[in-house]
């Protein structure tokens, strides 16, 4: 009798062990190999991003940089090659007028008219301000006034005495004599001042959609 219940007891201790061992938690080595994985996944999810971004940033930066250093290289027929910095729409350097032909494009014109064309000059002056406007050499120290069209673009604030090639709308605007000795009745001029206005003024004007200006 004391034999059968040493042995149930026996039983009962075996079978209680191992439903411990079955149940037993993870140890802390197996914890600490789990807990390192998903750190791992967690940290590439952020940095994968960050580095897609950093490279967008520096293909923006490139391609404004390419604008800003565009220069086009013209080789004339006397074999010195020149280059142009270019300005609003992309034009050539071929086929322009000289100022000599310009003058008489403009000479042909009456109030109201516009003449598409292209012509070189010299850059007598430009806006200091944010350079929006230059002057360029005509014959007879005439010069025509260049604005660009709709503030498109701006030319550098130094271009002065540089060649420049313009592309667009010649125009002239006159003021009458009327008018003019008004102005000059305002400006305080003496009656013979005034008396010596007897020709309308001609202002000759240019709207550009591109500009090319020697570097």
């Amino acid at each position: 009798m004391k034999k059968s219940i040493v042995l149930a007891t026996a039983v009962i201790i075996l079978t209680a062990c191992q439903k411990n061992k079955e149940t037993a938690p993870e140890t802390p080595a197996a914890s600490a190999e789990i807990a390192t994985d998903a750190t791992s996944t967690v940290t590439d999810s952020v940095v994968l991003p960050e580095t897609e971004n950093e490279v967008e940033v520096i293909d923006v930066k490139t391609d404004s940089e390419k604008k800003t250093t565009e220069v086009t290289t013209v080789k004339p027929a006397n074999g010195v090659a020149v280059e142009y910095a270019s300005f609003g729409d992309k034009i050539v350097a071929d086929k322009a007028l000289t100022k000599e032909d310009m003058i008489k494009k403009y000479n042909s014109l009456k109030p109201g008219d516009t003449v598409n064309v292209k012509f070189k000059s010299k850059i007598n002056a430009v806006c200091q301000k944010k350079g929006c406007w230059m002057s360029l050499a005509l014959p007879g120290s005439k010069e025509t006034f260049v604005k660009f069209k709709d503030y498109a673009f701006f030319v550098p604030l130094n271009a002065a005495d540089q060649e420049a090639i313009v592309s667009g709308k010649a125009f002239i605007s006159e003021t009458s004599v009327a008018q003019l000795r008004h102005y000059a009745k305002d400006g305080g001029k003496s009656e013979a001042e005034i008396a010596k206005i007897t020709k309308p003024e001609v202002e000759y004007k240019f709207m550009a959609d591109g500009v090319l200006i020697s570097k």
